[in-house]
């Protein structure tokens, strides 16, 4: 079985700051984290591909990744940026094809849960943008909070050849245990045939000093039957996952909470799915 990681990081300091690891709670964040990083403990869990997604809405980061993924090795495709907003967006995907690594652009995301307007992901100015998405053969990885997930359903629905995948199910209240309005929200997303969701997220959403499998099963169990296996990939989140588990913890959880599917949609969840959607 080929095991994608669907959903990582990279990020320099020394190049660019990232601003929403500034806070506190992110302490253990404010650092570099390259691929030479992630490599070995990738290749110790047994991972052969990820996928690598953009941190920060700013034109120069995707070409960087793109030059990442050029060089071969663990990266097997990008999710990256691009300014939904601008009229020339699809010019702008069009370039980033032509740089180098550009054939391995799987993806546009852009911090839909950093807009304060919770219907941001429904202006014209933002669907015009998603079309272009869609033209140019990619998809569009969605980043949101519970609040915006009915918005995130009917972008969706006004766009039926695009696949929105969802990241980190939508942040749940894991920690709470609180799961309305989150699980009626991400179910008449799922309802969709163009949706895809991470299993992805949920250590850094549940009480990140003491968090067990069972306060995961939950939200997991919610995903499982409301997309299916075959629209469920596995994402690390690293780095952003040692906030509350080490890279092979993470992996180990998302097992566990998978353990009682068969072979065949254990296959699809740990790496069918993110090489079908993301064209890998």
């Amino acid at each position: 079985m080929t095991l994608v990681d669907a959903h990582h990081h990279v990020w320099d300091l020394s190049v660019r700051d990232q601003e929403w690891i500034s806070g506190p709670g992110t302490a253990a964040l404010r650092r570099s984290f390259g691929i030479e990083e992630l490599a070995p403990q990738a290749r110790a869990a047994g991972v052969d591909a990820t996928v690598l997604v953009q941190t920060v809405c700013v034109a120069e980061e995707t070409p960087e990744l793109l030059a990442l993924a050029a060089v071969g090795g663990l990266v097997a495709g990008v999710v990256g940026w691009t300014d939904l907003t601008a009229p020339g967006a699809a010019d702008a995907l069009a370039a980033l094809r032509e740089l180098p690594g550009g054939q391995r652009l799987v993806g546009i995301r852009h911090q839909v849960q950093s807009e304060p307007d919770p219907r941001w992901l429904l202006r014209a100015d933002v669907l015009r943008g998603l079309a272009a998405v869609a033209e140019a053969g990619l998809v569009h990885d969605i980043v949101v909070l519970p609040h915006q997930l009915p918005a995130a359903a009917e972008a969706a629905a006004r766009l039926p050849g695009l696949t929105f995948v969802l990241d980190h199910l939508g942040k749940p209240p894991v920690a709470s245990g609180a799961l309305e309005p989150w699980s009626c929200a991400v179910r008449r997303l799922a309802a969709l045939p163009n949706t895809v969701c991470k299993l992805s997220g949920l250590v850094t959403e549940a009480d990140r000093s003491s968090w067990t499998v069972e306060d995961l099963r939950p939200c997991a169990d919610t995903v499982l039957d409301a997309f299916g296996p075959d629209r469920l990939m596995f994402g690390s989140d690293w780095p952003v996952c040692l906030l509350a588990a080490g890279y092979g913890e993470v992996l180990d959880a998302a097992r566990a909470l998978t353990g009682h599917l068969g072979e065949a949609e254990r296959r699809a969840v740990f790496g069918g799915t993110a090489t079908r959607v993301y064209g890998l």
